[in-house]
């Protein structure tokens, strides 16, 4: 209740009233009040689900009254999974100056938040690798991903060529959280491979695990794009594995069915007819840049 109060700028007292009230008028308990935590009763959480519904329904008209408007003005939401943060922003920054009527949100997650955030109706259009297979969905291609393990320039491995995959078992490696669409593509090469890496720490950070991997912790599978700079100054090093790049796709993917304001389909036709043109520029352990391999 004190945590409402303070969202909401009143006293909490004022809060428990609009509750109690509530209650009364639902004729339900709203909250589960035993012990020290509170929680919402089956009604709480009817009345939660039809709040949502009600906000979603509110967006819409908003965004069919942007639509009369054009391009000059109304809001766009993105969200993008957290790898695609090393070029979206300056993708979404080209757009905002073009359109500077347009008000753009921007949401970052892993690849599980960024769906649930689709599937929930709360964003327009979303950035992410791979689009979901359980949502009906309509996607475009921005580019391609390249997908890389990398190692601390002292590292055994680093000054190898053609490191068969058999070799990285008992490797320790640096894991993104489950839920990672990055994860979920190194889970499924390693399967394929028989590779059995010895499993350092789980990491919901792309930062963090390009410190861990240059103070020496480990390896890591990783997007190339998050990793362009510190290849390019020799704080990091790109293994010569066999196979590797595998090359994912970057895409834009809004839900089907979903009605889009004209900001928010000029945003999706912008990312992808020139969301390439953000994407860091990356080259092979060899100095070219491979063929795609896998979507």
């Amino acid at each position: 209740m004190s945590a409402a109060a303070r969202r909401l700028n009143v006293t909490p007292p004022a809060v428990t009233m609009q509750v109690q009230l509530l209650e009364a008028a639902v004729g339900l308990p709203l909250i589960d009040r035993t012990g020290e935590r509170f929680r919402p009763t089956d009604a709480g959480r009817e009345l939660v689900e039809a709040a949502a519904r009600i906000e979603i329904a509110l967006r819409e008209c908003v965004g069919a009254l942007e639509a009369m408007k054009g391009l000059e003005g109304g809001r766009v939401s993105v969200a993008i999974v957290s790898t695609a943060k090393y070029f979206a922003p300056m993708a979404l920054g080209a757009f905002a100056r073009a359109h500077p009527g347009i008000d753009l949100s921007l949401s970052v997650g892993n690849r599980a938040e960024v769906i649930g955030l689709l599937r929930s109706d709360q964003v327009d259009v979303a950035i992410m690798g791979r689009p979901p297979e359980d949502l009906d969905n309509v996607a475009a291609i921005i580019g391609e991903h390249p997908q890389i393990i990398i190692a601390a320039p002292d590292h055994e491995l680093a000054s190898r060529r053609d490191i068969a995959p058999s070799e990285l078992s008992g490797q320790t490696f640096l894991m993104r959280e489950r839920g990672s669409g990055t994860r979920l593509v190194m889970e499924r090469l390693f399967e394929q491979e028989g590779v059995t890496p010895k499993i350092g720490m789980e990491i919901g950070s792309n930062e963090t695990i390009k410190q861990a991997v240059i103070g020496g912790l480990g390896l890591a599978f990783i997007s190339a794009h998050t990793v362009a700079a510190e290849i390019a100054d020799g704080r990091l090093v790109q293994l010569d594995v066999a196979g590797l790049p595998i090359l994912r796709r970057w895409h834009v993917v809004r839900r089907a069915g979903r009605r889009l304001t004209p900001p928010a389909a000029a945003m999706a036709a912008f990312l992808s007819e020139r969301g390439a043109e953000f994407l860091p520029q990356i080259s092979s352990t060899d100095g070219t840049i491979p063929a795609a391999s896998t979507s």
